[in-house]
């Protein structure tokens, strides 16, 4: 009995051994993609994990002559993150940032799906260039110039848009002074940015299904509707479902240069978000710990908003991040 359980405790270091040693020697094979890892690595980690330890400053009065080390923790310890709460402009930052994200969503992750499909069906070789060339072209565009454009073509005077309503008998205004236009106006130069961009990963997908099943399928008499339903659409279901994790991790994370640039206080009910204010109240007002506090907050939401999905995708399809 000693003897055999003398064997077992050695079986595990002997693994350990083996294990170490077939390590030891793909290291030594592979060196050269370890050495090309170290610029990543110490990227991340002075750039991305390092200031890391600034979110402290969520739970410390924050005095800039003792900086973050020296600086007293608050007490209670959420103090800032109760002042948010209380805060009159929680609930209107809140919504505003719920309902762009989710609207931005519903809208923007459907079509270039349905673009993908419909330029997959194309015969035409330099038809199909094209389109994808005139669709994703407005991706390369910087943030300053969409907004740019955007009120150009809004411009109560010389708007392309104002031209077209007074030509048709309206009144013209600036549009961007609206509130209720703030969103409509984000959401679909979002979609007219992204759209191709974002199809270039389903037209991918696409590619990589299987010739030999359409053409069994249209032995078997199946039309082109039923085959990208039954075909194109599972063939790429797995990516659709990455994607849509992705972007629910990021439902409380309203990017920030866009809505500031087109910001201003005739549509403030409807355009001020979590990120916006976080950077009134850490910028302008120099509470930085209440910024902090406000912006791990939202971090905290996006971070389990991705665990849920993921963990329901996993469970409903067996599809997921891990």
């Amino acid at each position: 009995m000693k003897e055999a359980a003398m064997q077992g405790a050695a079986r595990p270091k002997e693994k350990s051994a083996v294990v170490r040693f077939i390590m030891s020697k793909k290291i030594h094979r592979n060196w050269p993609l370890y050495v090309m890892l170290i610029p990543v690595v110490v990227y991340f980690a002075v750039f991305c994990y390092a200031p890391m330890y600034g979110i402290t400053l969520a739970f410390k009065d924050y005095k800039v002559r003792a900086g973050i080390m020296g600086s007293p923790w608050t007490t209670p310890i959420f103090k800032y993150f109760q002042q948010f709460f209380e805060s009159p402009y929680f609930m209107r930052v809140l919504t505003n940032t719920i309902t762009l994200s989710l609207q931005s969503l519903v809208l923007n992750f459907p079509l270039p799906i349905v673009l993908a499909l419909s330029i997959n069906e194309v015969r035409s070789l330099k038809f199909k260039k094209f389109v994808q060339n005139v669709t994703y072209a407005p991706h390369f565009l910087s943030v300053l110039v969409l907004v740019g454009i955007i009120k150009s073509f809004c411009n109560s005077d010389y708007g392309i848009v104002n031209i077209v309503i007074r030509a048709l008998g309206g009144t013209g205004q600036n549009w961007l002074q609206v509130d209720s236009m703030f969103r409509p106006l984000y959401i679909g130069s979002n979609i007219w940015q992204n759209i191709g961009w974002d199809a270039i990963i389903y037209i991918s997908a696409l590619a990589g299904i299987d010739p030999t099943l359409h053409e069994a399928a249209m032995i078997d008499g199946a039309n082109r509707l039923q085959r990208i339903w039954h075909i194109n659409i599972p063939g790429i279901l797995p990516t659709m479902v990455i994607l849509l994790i992705l972007n629910s991790g990021h439902i409380m994370n309203i990017g920030f240069e866009k809505v500031f640039l087109m910001q201003n206080d005739l549509n403030m009910s409807t355009s001020d978000v979590i990120s916006t204010y976080s950077y009134r109240i850490g910028i302008e007002s120099a509470q930085y710990s209440l910024s902090t506090a406000i912006s791990l907050f939202n971090s905290v939401i996006n971070c389990a908003l991705l665990l849920i999905v993921n963990g329901v995708s996993r469970k409903l399809n067996e599809t997921s991040l891990w």
